[in-house]
């Protein structure tokens, strides 16, 4: 069935051939390590005349005096004997001829389901032996014989379905993934395998945070196993993918000192455990000594007190209060004293003078919330949002996942000219907002807010901000990084100024202006982000060109030849 391409048909830097049946063998493929290879991992798109010296690759040299490392150790430090290990091949993974093959499935093992095109390649006698292994469970694997395929066996994995609530646990479900892979190729006695995309969209995993998983799962595991295996090739089917792990290879598989220090300022904050799992360190198992003992004293006579006495004085016990949260100790607080000072609150917020709502900035009106309160509330519209399909809010792009910032912080991109208040439903909005922010606020993030073309948009008033934050909690005033304004007009900085102001000056203090694409890309690097395309027009409006040309392509700036 499949017949062996001589090198010359080949395509180096990972393209396939015209022939679907063909055979490829590992010689004709790149490898990650080799020099030749860096040259043909450039993007197809660029025009070789141009000059893309305003926005660097993350992996070109850095403006003199400024460096990424600052002593800092690598996680990922130079291995030329992993990195021999590594290629980057554009094609579907059967069509190499490899120890074993991974085929992305669900838990039933289906044909319908599995990897498109590898059942109709291997033959009828596959699925038949699929049917014979009782399913497969979520991020784990089993392995099936090759049969008409060039490999002596398949390996079938079943991804994780991907939800921003579970996002921790998807994210390793799919790291065990590629381990268990990996375990079984060693377990059977094989040395070289062929790994597709295992998230897809139809389980709904982001292209790149999987690719995050991915290679740095491979990368700890080849640091433990690397005399085990001789080949693990990286295989993509679309150029989505491809220009993904073209940017991400060097991070984790770094080929010289260069690539290593650049590096080091372009991971994400979390890159995993020894495996490559997350860390959470919530539910690390923490052991605390126990508490000192209290020194026996002679009994004395027991005083007497009225009933009503012996109660408050357990109650006061300093040795139980030590061990109370607060914030569960307000939650069961007396009925009729949290009534008293519900009231007081409303009356405060009734009678008191409301400057802010006098200056048309809103109702700012009443007291702050307690720790337990803003933590009920943000439960509340946790859970709703969640049982909700805010499709048709997320499809409107006015808030969405970047990538990290200059010091590794994720972050969350918001576009405030697709913020159309007559056509949106504010309270969908604000549960979209929650659901999409509560993967971000558990460690340090950053907000990268493009005010392009949105001054003659009707934006909410003060008093819809402040619920809004009162909403998402202390958690996200603690954890937040800073928030990149883009080209602020005087309006927005008055605005903010008055959020400072009345709402919460911890907050709003950590906004910095930016008025041009090329300083925002000093806090955030360009490929880190999805811009759109009438942010790049209007900084050139309000900027001028300079001798400048934007590709509507690659949003590369050049200079005009």
């Amino acid at each position: 069935m499949y017949q062996r391409v001589p090198t010359a048909v080949t395509t180096r830097g990972g393209s396939p051939t015209d022939n679907g049946d063909s055979v490829v063998t590992l010689d004709q493929v790149p490898r990650w390590s080799d020099a030749e290879s860096r040259s043909s991992f450039s993007y197809d798109n660029e025009d070789p005349s141009f000059t893309n010296s305003y926005f660097p690759d993350p992996l070109t040299a850095h403006p003199e005096g400024e460096s990424s490392s600052y002593g800092m150790v690598s996680r990922f430090p130079v291995d030329h004997e992993i990195n021999s290990k590594i290629y980057l091949w554009r094609g579907h993974p059967w069509n190499l001829e490899v120890d074993a093959v991974v085929n992305s499935t669900n838990e039933n093992l289906d044909e319908a389901h599995s990897s498109p095109g590898l059942h109709a390649a291997a033959g009828p006698g596959l699925a038949e032996e699929c049917m014979t292994l009782g399913g497969c469970r979520t991020g784990m694997a089993k392995v099936t014989n090759g049969y008409d395929l060039p490999v002596r066996r398949i390996i079938h994995t079943v991804g994780p379905k991907y939800a921003v609530k579970y996002h921790t646990a998807a994210e390793n479900a799919l790291s065990h993934c590629y381990r268990s892979c990996l375990e079984l190729l060693i377990e059977n006695g094989l040395q070289s395998i062929a790994m597709g995309c295992i998230y897809t969209e139809s389980k709904n995993y982001p292209r790149e945070p999987a690719a995050h998983v991915a290679i740095r799962t491979v990368r700890r595991f080849l640091e433990k196993q690397k005399d085990k295996i001789t080949a693990v090739v990286f295989c993509t089917t679309t150029s989505t993918d491809t220009e993904i792990y073209k940017r991400l290879l060097p991070l984790y598989f770094p080929r010289d000192k260069h690539e290593e220090e650049v590096a080091i300022s372009k991971l994400p904050a979390d890159v995993g455990d020894e495996n490559g799992e997350t860390i959470i360190d919530e539910r690390k198992i923490r052991i605390k000594p126990l508490p000192k003992k209290n020194i026996p004293r002679p009994p004395q006579p027991p005083a007497d007190l009225p009933v009503s006495d012996v109660g408050l004085v357990r109650r006061n016990s300093s040795y139980l209060d030590s061990y109370l949260d607060p914030a569960f100790m307000s939650l069961i607080k007396d009925p009729d004293q949290r009534r008293k000072e519900q009231w007081e609150k409303s009356a405060q917020a009734q009678s008191g003078w409301n400057c802010a709502k006098m200056l048309g900035f809103g109702d700012l009106g009443g007291p702050p919330l307690s720790a337990a309160e803003e933590y009920s509330l943000h439960s509340r519209y946790l859970a709703k949002a969640n049982s909700l399909n805010l499709s048709e809010i997320a499809e409107m792009k006015i808030v969405y996942r970047g990538g990290v910032d200059s010091e590794g912080h994720p972050v969350m991109v918001v576009v405030g000219a697709h913020f159309l208040l007559r056509c949106l439903d504010l309270e969908r909005f604000v549960l979209h907002v929650i659901k999409e922010f509560e993967p971000l606020i558990q460690k340090p993030y950053t907000i990268v807010y493009f005010h392009s073309a949105a001054s003659l948009q009707f934006q909410p008033n003060m008093g819809w901000m402040r619920r809004l934050q009162q909403i998402l909690g202390r958690k996200h005033q603690r954890n937040l990084h800073a928030i990149y304004v883009l080209h602020p007009n005087f309006h927005l900085k008055t605005t903010i100024f008055a959020l400072q102001v009345f709402v919460d000056n911890v907050t709003w203090k950590k906004v910095v202006y930016v008025d041009r694409l090329l300083q925002l890309f000093r806090y955030v690097p360009r490929e880190q982000l999805t811009i759109p395309d009438f942010v790049f027009q209007h900084d050139l409006e309000v900027n001028g060109g300079k001798g400048l040309i934007v590709d509507p392509r690659t949003k590369y700036v050049y200079h005009r030849p």
